[in-house]
């Protein structure tokens, strides 16, 4: 099983960014740990603060990976274009967020790309991802 986590807009600053919202731990941390979990799962990673290069990766993996997780930062709020690429691709794309968005901003109560998405964690800090990767193997068929 292949799996994708994208994470767009000032996501590279985990662990420094606002650190009483999004922890103190950094991405890369966390993400040595969860490839360690699940040996047994290829879990490729991208991140980029550029709308149009989240959405290039998402077609170029979106027909080959077995699911993609995506925290698309901010452009959860804001983004028609991801919303229509992950309408576009193969590969299920559950969406992520670290801090629950409904007991933040007004702004951040609305997704773009919930309506595309086959699933939506939000509000168990960086265990959003693992939740995710066990509803993505949840998915698979039994072999």
């Amino acid at each position: 099983m292949t799996i994708l986590i994208i994470n767009g807009p000032n996501l590279n600053l985990l662990g420094q960014r606002e650190p009483g919202i999004y922890g103190s731990e950094s991405f890369d941390n966390y993400l040595s740990k969860l490839r360690e979990q699940y040996a047994d799962v290829e879990i490729r990673y991208f991140q980029s603060n550029v709308e149009g290069e989240l959405i290039n990766r998402m077609q170029a993996d979106g027909f080959t990976v077995d699911a993609i997780i995506l925290n698309a930062g901010a452009y959860t709020h804001t983004s028609v274009a991801l919303h229509d690429c992950i309408r576009a691709i193969k590969a299920p794309v559950i969406e992520v967020h670290i801090s629950n968005v409904h007991q933040r901003e007004d702004f951040r109560h609305h997704s773009m790309i919930s309506s595309a998405c086959h699933g939506v964690i939000c509000g168990f800090g960086l265990d959003s991802y693992r939740l995710a990767i066990e509803s993505v193997k949840n998915l698979a068929p039994s072999k």
